[in-house]
């Protein structure tokens, strides 16, 4: 790790949670470079979700570098493009009777985001965008200002106007209505709130802390935009892609977008970021938004084999939906064990937040899984949510085995605590190395797996 501390920039963030050098990785899990084995419950952030070194992907990009295939091409039409435009459109717009123009920007989220907000304004001549609490929108500029997480506006230099930020859904607990306080904002002339030209939401905040908006609400949201001329853009670039069950995260709430951003795994792994947009909505002048990677070749192979691998049918709906049950039924059993750390459980498809509000708990628990060999992160604002993101196609024993570090993870952290607190309260002074050879005493493997037994009974 020496040359990373030595020559790469501070601002580095994953290597300092998860302390090794990788090299290798297949499916639903990472090798270091002395053959240690972790499970994945990160998948790059939500990149992968079809998983490392999918073959599917493999074998189409090894044929397609073999045939000598364009890989850089700014914006000219190729075969790739092409086949991904058509896939896409066969496969996923179609069948959902949904119409959208295809524009493709740089090759990550914050380009997406940056482009429909560019769009929004100029199409409806408005600066103000409303955006939510706790959102996450990307790190340049234009998506930062709609970003809500104060450690990443504080001191960026930003204009830091033309967006209004509201409460999300449940911000104030179920019992207030926030798309009403939204309505009375938008009706009240000296609200001080000027008309927007769009509002960018998440249906599920991944970053924000794994917040699932209702049906109900984004029902709502829509009829706001519908009513006052507002463009509605949904930032599926996480939470999209399959990561909820359907394809688009929306679609269960039977609300109609706008302007749709796409980007981490619809690239198959590979950098690619997609605007859709109504065709109304397509005003640009030829070259008017630019940028020297705005379409990946590469990118476009991979995401047309994948396409026509995994979404002709619903197999893989109903794969995500049952490992959800899993997922959420564990947590449960978890939560209940535990209930003096007053957890709360989150979540849609495979990503699922578990909220333990003590302070740096959470981060101890995924120091604590990662050292057992299960690569997990955290979200929030106060970092206080594991946050479960494996990929859609993980096995189902792969998923109970990082289920199973997870909660001896939280096992030995609460025990921890609990003996620490015993040892304070006698007024006795141990070192840290001391306490956890008396940890080891006493937490036993057998111990663990006994009370597993137990609990699950």
């Amino acid at each position: 790790m020496e040359t990373f501390k030595k020559l790469e920039s501070e601002v580095r963030s994953y290597v300092r949670s998860f302390p090794a050098v990788f090299k290798t990785a297949k499916g639903s899990k990472l090798y270091d470079e002395h053959g240690n084995e972790y499970i994945d419950f990160f998948a790059g952030a939500g990149t992968l979700n079809y998983g490392h070194n999918n073959p599917v992907v493999s074998k189409a990009l090894i044929k397609y570098l073999k045939e000598d295939g364009l890989v850089h091409g700014l914006d000219i039409a190729t075969t790739a493009k092409r086949e991904f435009i058509e896939s896409f459109n066969d496969t996923i717009l179609e069948p959902r009777h949904m119409e959208y123009k295809f524009q493709f920007c740089g090759p990550t989220g914050t380009d997406a985001v940056e482009t429909a907000l560019k769009l929004a304004r100029m199409v409806k001549g408005r600066s103000n965008v409303i955006a939510f609490t706790n959102a996450f929108h990307g790190m340049t500029m234009g998506s930062m200002s709609a970003t809500a997480n104060q450690f990443y506006r504080e001191e960026s230099f930003i204009n830091r106007t033309d967006v209004t930020f509201v409460p999300f859904d449940s911000y104030f607990g179920d019992e207030v209505d926030t798309a009403g306080y939204l309505r009375q904002l938008l009706e009240d002339k000296s609200s001080g709130l000027d008309l927007p030209a769009a509002i960018i939401m998440e249906t599920v905040q991944a970053e924000g802390g794994v917040n699932v908006a209702s049906k109900r609400w984004l029902k709502e949201i829509e009829k706001l935009c519908r009513e006052y001329d507002i463009l509605l853009i949904v930032d599926d670039i996480q939470v999209g892609n399959g990561r909820t069950g359907s394809f688009f995260s929306f679609e269960d709430a039977g609300i109609s977008p706008d302007i749709i951003t796409l980007s981490k795994s619809i690239g198959g792994g590979l950098p690619l970021s997609v605007v859709l947009m109504k065709s109304e909505l397509d005003q640009w002048k030829p070259g008017q938004h630019s940028g020297t990677f705005r379409g990946n070749n590469l990118a476009f192979i991979a995401a047309s084999n994948l396409l026509k691998s995994y979404w002709e049918d619903d197999n893989l709906s109903r794969e995500i939906y049952n490992k959800e049950e899993l997922i959420r039924d564990r947590l449960k059993v978890i939560s209940k064990e535990y209930n003096s750390l007053d957890m709360d459980i989150r979540g849609r498809g495979l990503i699922y937040g578990l909220q333990i509000s003590e302070p740096n708990i959470c981060r101890d628990i995924s120091a604590e899984a990662f050292s057992q060999g299960l690569v997990i992160e955290l979200s929030g604002a106060d970092s206080d949510v594991i946050k479960f993101l494996p990929p859609l196609v993980i096995e189902e024993e792969i998923l109970e085995e990082g289920l199973d570090i997870v909660e001896e993870a939280i096992y030995k952290v609460y025990n921890r605590k609990e003996f620490i607190n015993q040892i304070l309260n006698h007024d006795q002074v141990y070192h840290r190395e001391s306490i956890n050879q008396e940890l080891e005493q006493k937490d036993t493997i057998n111990q663990r797996l006994n009370q597993r037994e137990s609990i699950r009974s």
